[in-house]
């Protein structure tokens, strides 16, 4: 279960650096007047960030599971 656990966690934090470096782009190319470029890497930035709530989401699920499993046998 902790591994599991631990991939979800992993998980987000690559979609968040993945995120932030595509907003890095997006600012990069709107300041050079490229805006249908920035708005594709502000898009995948969108797309990183949804998945890294995704992924912190079923982390603190799994932990709560877990948590109120030990603290009432009956939901092991």
């Amino acid at each position: 279960m902790s591994k599991h656990v631990a991939d979800h966690h992993h998980k987000a934090a690559e979609h968040h650096e993945r995120a932030a470096k595509h907003h890095r782009e997006a600012a990069t190319h709107y300041e050079s007047d490229r805006h249908e470029t920035a708005a594709h890497h502000a898009h995948m930035a969108h797309g990183h960030h949804q998945h890294a709530v995704h992924h912190a989401s079923e982390a603190a699920k799994a932990h709560i599971e877990h948590h109120d499993g030990r603290a009432n046998p009956a939901h092991a």
